[in-house]
């Protein structure tokens, strides 16, 4: 996985930098990749043959298009359970050369402790990807209906005992949700990781804004992995699979992800189909979920599916940190106990596992490639229910830049827009904030609490909640919620983003402490310039210990860059104001879990993974409306 690590990250760096090579069109996927620095690139691993035998092949669907898979089994006589890992990535082909190099999407750790456990890994690509015949179409139903086949295949397979589980991140966490719904009966559990729920709001256009950088990346990335599978088709002489690889680097373009957006602006029937949460109430098998805060790649919104599961069958687990981290060796021990007890049916008690756990202030503590398995967490907290409980915590935004207790007061605040905030863990391989621009101060407003006299345990999500008048029609707005330390430094904690036309809440699914845009094209309403209007921003779910001492800050700006997020924000300049008088009461709405212990020892700035720090920009105790640039 670590030459797919580097693969991946240059792709969405060279996709977002202005100017970069990735715009012309004509230049072959291999050069628009490019390659990193050399002192930034871990190490190629070649990876032992790990299993008994490896067994190939191309199992049918209803309507006839075969999908490429391969097995890989544990020593002795089997059946074997079994654990699927289904995508449009390079499963169909695990095993192979390529695999065995470390060139694959997931990993091959991961596959080699499954095997080692007992359990046959089936890996499947999806419809019209690398070997699978078939016409690509990214999350469409087939794709659900089709993960439905092929879990029964598996099940009627000689070497399957008939117990099938799921498992594995992003895209192929995505897969399980879109086959659980489709209800296979020999399907026992599933474990997603970091899936798009709605792709719409958690990735292509969070809070309506939309967000190109990744989507154009992606798309290099998945050549690439179709690459990997044309590499070990080589090596065995597969000619069958080369010819169908050649065929779908051809057919898929129609309907690559850039592609699909630009017909779909909007929230369409179209895309509506691809709101895989819409569906997760039909899952009824156990889902174990693992969710990062700072995911740089899908964010952490998931579409809110956990929600839709009976609580009573879903274990849940949230931590900081990077998008591949469900390769830790800490999660990986709690997954094959999952599967222990849910696909082989062991009985060892894992029903005793808290079904909210929450992994904080983690670090990286081993080098190259598996840095990421090494990945532990310094704070941890749990509750045995899900959903976990908290009381929210509200903080009014006041003059002089202040977020205070109760109601704020004074004149309305206001920025040029749409100057670009600073973006978060932007550059290649480092996490970091983006330098401020010359005259920064215009185009940003701040609001900073007292120092807290106590320990605070935030969780989210929260809802910003701020009334606006602006120039115009419509703009874009940024929130950022950061820790100011003691010691100077700021620590970035996480963001949210809400065009302004797209502002109408679901009734139902909105609550205090998170907004739900309805995100329909009826229910967009430009803004009346020079008319307050409320706008509740969405702030990504998080958790974060605000210490003795630290102050909790709010900055609203225009949408710029997080990860591999780059945002295309309306571009037309104007003057947007922040009311927050007695008529209108702006605020933060945080959740907060009370009762944690909270070890007194902060976190040494630049170890918290995906969590930067920076020198205070507002050391000076005034606040960006109050400095002249």
């Amino acid at each position: 996985m670590a030459r797919v690590k580097r693969l991946i990250l240059a792709a969405l760096i060279a996709a977002t930098l202005p100017g970069a090579a990735w715009a012309q069109a004509q230049v072959p996927v291999a050069a628009q990749i490019g390659t990193p620095p050399d002192e930034l690139l871990p190490p190629v691993i070649h990876h032992p043959r790990f299993f008994a035998k490896r067994v190939t092949g191309y199992l049918p669907v209803r309507d006839g298009t075969r999908l490429r898979y391969s097995v890989l089994l544990p020593r002795g006589k089997g059946p074997f359970p079994v654990i699927v890992n289904y995508s449009g990535y390079d499963p169909g082909s695990i095993g192979g050369a390529a695999y065995l190099d470390d060139n694959t999407a997931m990993s091959v750790n991961l596959d080699a402790s499954l095997v080692a456990a007992g359990y046959a890994v089936v890996g499947i690509n999806a419809r019209g990807t690398a070997c699978s015949e078939g016409q690509f179409e990214f999350l469409a139903r087939s794709y659900g209906e089709d993960g439905r086949d092929a879990i029964e295949w598996i099940a009627g397979q000689p070497w399957s005992n008939g117990a099938v589980g799921m498992a594995n991140w992003s895209w192929a966490g995505m897969s399980q949700l879109a086959t659980a719904s489709e209800q296979p009966p020999h399907l026992k559990a599933i474990a997603p990781g970091m899936p798009l729920g709605d792709a719409r709001l958690d990735s292509w256009y969070p809070g309506g804004v939309p967000a190109p950088g990744f989507v154009d990346g992606w798309w290099g990335y998945l050549h690439s992995r179709w690459a990997s599978a044309e590499a070990s088709a080589k090596a065995e002489g597969d000619t069958k699979c080369l010819a169908q690889i050649a065929t779908n680097v051809r057919t898929a373009e129609t309907n690559r992800l850039p592609a699909i957006l630009i017909r779909h602006p909007l929230r369409d029937d179209y895309i509506e189909i691809r709101n895989l949460a819409a569906r997760t109430s039909r899952i009824t098998v156990p889902v174990f979920s693992m969710e990062v805060f700072q995911d740089e790649a899908v964010m952490a919104r998931m579409g809110y599916f956990q929600e839709t599961i009976d609580p009573s069958r879903l274990w849940y687990l949230q931590t900081n940190g990077a998008h591949d981290l469900y390769v830790s060796a800490r999660y990986r021990q709690e997954l094959i106990a999952f599967f222990d007890r849910f696909v082989k049916g062991q009985a060892n008690n894992f029903e005793a596992t808290p079904h909210v756990q929450v992994w904080i202030e983690g670090a990286l503590k081993g080098p190259g490639a598996a840095m990421f398995e090494n990945f532990t967490p310094a704070l941890t907290f749990s509750h045995a229910t899900f959903p976990m409980p908290v009381t929210p915590m509200a903080l009014a935004l006041s003059a002089g830049g202040r977020l205070v207790p109760g109601g704020g007061k004074g004149q309305a605040d206001g920025f040029d827009y749409p100057m670009r905030g600073p973006g978060v863990n932007y550059e290649f391989g480092k996490d970091g904030w983006e330098p401020l621009r010359a005259g920064w101060q215009r185009g940003t407003l701040a609001y900073t609490t007292a120092a807290f006299d106590h320990d605070v345990l935030a969780y989210g999500p929260a809802s910003a909640d701020l009334w606006v008048t602006n120039t115009n029609a419509d703009a874009d707005l940024q929130v950022t919620v950061t820790e100011v330390r003691p010691d100077g430094q700021e620590m970035f904690v996480q963001r949210g983003w809400l065009r302004l036309s797209d502002r109408a809440q679901d009734p139902v699914k909105s609550t205090a402490l998170r907004p739900w845009p309805i995100d329909r094209p009826e229910t967009m309403v430009a803004m009346v310039p020079g008319q307050p209007a409320l706008a509740r921003i969405e702030v990504q779910k998080f958790a974060h210990a605000f210490r003795k001492g630290s102050r909790l800050r709010l900055w609203i700006d225009t949408p710029s860059q997080y990860g591999g997020n780059l945002f295309a924000p309306q571009s037309v300049p104007m003057r947007i104001e922040v009311l927050h008088d007695r008529d209108h009461a702006s605020r933060l709405m945080i959740g907060t879990v009370p009762n944690v212990a909270i070890p007194p020892a902060r976190a040494e700035c630049g170890t918290v993974l995906h969590q930067p720090c920076r020198a205070d920009p507002l050391a000076d105790g005034r606040p960006p409306q109050e400095i002249l640039p």
